[in-house]
């Protein structure tokens, strides 16, 4: 299939500059000249139009396009001096968006100053006023290039939403987690529920103008100790591959042409990650913290996890995203690659990813790679972290906003200028796809009508209901049937996060158990426990404190050779740069990207959850168990837990004795209750395996899937699920 566009006159946006009517068709005169050069003509192919637009640039312009970096709104939807900055004086033309787009009226002002974490949230019409104005911005400089604008994931419901991670949903439709899109797909043996999910992303995302995505996620969940598996999909290397497929084709495009299905119908162009699959952390630590930078493969499983890389690349995906990690003893197809981070490894980079996988997109380094998380270049100076990146194949680095760095590099001849060229072509080539360059602009007045369109509730609620997995129904000991569903017309005790309005209103008796003064749960005929875990407290952890990250107790048994502080016998933080290197802060202070204490890592059943420093069960374990021994059923209990990780329900815990365990993955109260009660029958079936205990998590290796070869196996295993 050819790369030449149509001939059709497509819409024409323009605000700072001229158009320019040439044989009846209209083009943006985007340098100002009044003639229409190649670059501005959409009768050309975007690698034509690329070409020619690089000839034009100045070093300082296409050093800026190698970088992206964090350009959030003011409040109200404000253009802050940061963002006049970036797109202005730093030539960059690849954001990242993090403002929480909250519903009209929910809107708060907050600390705009940050230049990572956002304060204000906006509503979708301030959102896109704001992207407006970035473009207004762009398309006013000398040769009017467009901004792409990005962002981590939007539309899941999400307790424990982090800057770095992902977002709260707030106005965008709220689905399940991605292991919720995954467990609906299983039941339903279709991606139906995955394609209905991203057109509704899609349509919301577009509406706003953010138009690329740090996303998705497609590492295995194969280390379940890894907190960042609530952004992961599957352990399964085949279902990801289908999910990352029809991701593709609804968000940028069904038909790939020279690598790519981007188009000017793309609604939001995805960054893959992490390459080659971030899933295997040595016990689950993650290579945001300095004591997390070991990527291991115990089963010799690496090429496992390169399939839904290797979908994402016949699918088209425009960018993909190296991890921080150092993939540690690892050969494969007869290369050993170098224990260094993935972003700087040409092996990985290059080798791997273009030469061997044939990818054909831009590669977007993880954010603070060359600042915070030079794994195996923590004694090089920045510039060299630099080079190393743009040298072993990275096109744009993330959370870095520096062009001088870049231009020294070049003017030095440690980069050279073809390399640099080569990476602007790569850059450009997706907003020419994508029409940006005739139309950066959205309809700002449509923004919340858009994102509040009852439709896309609708198509929310039913993933919802279509990712609940019924993990057990026993038969209720009075001889009434299944725990599940609810009996009409019953009395309900309730624990944790229910909606006992809704119950209340669908005609059940409610005794709420979460009251100060708690009654007792004797006599109720159910008993509804809504289970989850967060981590709690990790916002005091200090790396160089002697009664946190360096408690000579809490010692860390990962082994680099030759990286300070991971000999095996230290105490966790002293790999932090602030401890190891006499970097003036310490950057793992305070865990800002999640996940429990680094030494809890491995606490993932309830039972150890409720006694660790760093872990919150909600509600308490104790309080649970009270309430089992006073309602003298335990078959009458219907457990709900939020499965953010693979957690272990352990046999100590007591919870496997209730009658009815239903797995959620981010559900809304009103979705719950249509399984409950029996209105929606479940179909969701598991995305992973369920270790039976935590020696199974301890015996399992990080890059397998599931627990065959543990001494006690898995307690459910990849797609199970029930019905009634």
């Amino acid at each position: 299939m050819s790369d030449r566009p149509s001939s059709e006159q497509p819409r024409i946006g323009a605000r700072s500059k001229a158009t320019i009517e040439v044989d009846g068709l209209v083009f943006r005169d985007l340098d100002g000249d009044q003639h229409l050069s190649p670059y501005e003509d959409w009768r050309l192919t975007p690698q034509e139009r690329a070409d020619d637009l690089v000839s034009r640039m100045t070093l300082d312009e296409k050093a800026g396009l190698m970088l992206i970096d964090t350009v959030n709104a003011g409040w109200g939807g404000t253009v802050t001096e940061l963002a006049e900055d970036y797109i202005g004086r730093g030539h960059m033309r690849r954001i990242i968006f993090r403002n929480v787009v909250a519903v009209p009226g929910e809107e708060r002002q907050g600390d705009d100053s940050h230049p990572f974490v956002a304060g204000s949230s906006v509503t979708p019409e301030q959102a896109a006023s704001f992207l407006n104005a970035v473009q207004d911005l762009a398309e006013g400089s000398r040769l009017g290039i467009p901004v792409l604008a990005k962002s981590n994931a939007r539309n899941h419901i999400d307790p424990d939403a982090r800057a770095g991670i992902n977002e709260s949903h707030g106005a965008f439709s709220g689905f399940p987690k991605e292991a919720g899109l995954a467990a609906a797909a299983l039941g339903a043996d279709s991606m139906d529920p995955v394609v209905a999910f991203a057109e509704v992303m899609g349509a919301e995302w577009h509406a706003i103008g953010l138009r690329g995505m740090y996303g998705y996620m497609v590492d295995l969940i194969t280390e379940p100790r890894w907190y960042r598996t609530h952004e992961c999909f599957s352990e399964d290397a085949a279902l990801t591959s289908r999910i990352v497929t029809a991701l593709l084709q609804t968000l940028q495009g069904s038909e790939v042409v020279d690598g790519s299905s981007l188009n000017p119908t793309t609604d939001v162009a995805l960054t893959i990650k992490h390459f080659p699959g971030g899933g295997p952390q040595e016990r689950g630590l993650d290579p945001h913290y300095s004591f997390g930078k070991t990527q291991v493969y115990p089963g010799d499983n690496f090429g496992q996890h390169l399939e839904p890389f290797r979908a994402a690349i016949a699918g088209g995906a425009a960018a993909i995203m190296p991890y921080y990690g150092v993939p540690m003893g690892v050969t494969h197809d007869g290369v050993t690659y170098d224990q260094i981070g993935m972003a700087f490894s040409d092996e990985i980079v290059t080798g791997l990813l273009r030469d061997s996988l044939g990818f054909a997109g831009y590669v977007n380094s993880d954010t603070g790679i060359v600042t915070d998380r030079a794994w195996g270049l923590e004694e090089v100076t920045i510039p060299q972290r630099v080079a190393a990146a743009i040298n072993s194949g990275t096109d744009t680095l993330s959370g870095f906003h520096d062009i001088t760095v870049i231009t020294s590099l070049v003017e030095s001849g440690l980069v050279s200028q073809e390399r640099v060229d080569l990476a602007a072509v790569r850059l450009l080539v997706p907003l020419f796809r994508m029409g940006l360059f005739e139309d950066p602009y959205v309809e700002e007045e449509a923004a919340n009508d858009i994102l509040a369109t009852p439709r896309h509730t609708d198509v929310a609620l039913d993933i919802q209901r279509k990712s609940v997995v019924l993990l057990q129904n026993q038969d209720r000991a009075d001889g009434s049937g299944p725990a599940l569903p609810l009996q009409p017309g019953s009395t309900v005790f309730v624990l944790g996060t229910v909606d006992t309005d809704a119950l209340t209103a669908r005609g059940f008796t409610v005794v709420d158990g979460n009251a100060e003064d708690r009654p007792s749960a004797a006599g109720a005929d159910h008993v509804l426990v809504s289970l989850s875990a967060l981590t709690l407290g990790t916002g005091d952890y200090r790396s160089a404190d002697p009664n946190s990250g360096m408690r000579p107790d809490k010692i860390s048994p990962v082994v680099f050779p030759g990286v300070r502080g991971l000999d095996g016998k230290s105490p966790f933080g002293a790999a932090d740069a602030g401890v190891a290197y006499g970097a003036p802060t310490c950057t793992d202070d305070g865990l800002p990207f999640g996940g429990p204490l680094p030494w809890e890592s491995g606490v993932l059943d309830f039972s150890g959850m409720e006694e660790a420093e760093s872990w919150s069960v909600r509600p308490s374990l104790r309080t649970i168990q009270e309430v089992m021994r006073e309602v003298d059923d335990p078959t009458k209990v219907v457990l709900d837990v939020y499965f953010r990780q693979p957690f272990v329900l352990d046999q100590g815990s007591g919870l496997r004795d209730a009658g009815a365990i239903v797995a959620t993955f981010g559900i809304s109260g009103e979705a719950l209750l249509d399984v409950l009660t029996g209105a929606f029958a479940p179909q969701g079936r598991m995305p992973f395996a369920l270790a039976a205990s935590s020696l199974a998590i301890e015996e399992q290796s990080s890059d397998l899937p599931g627990y065959d070869d543990t001494t006690d196996g898995a307690l459910y295993g990849f797609g199970h699920g029930l019905t009634f």
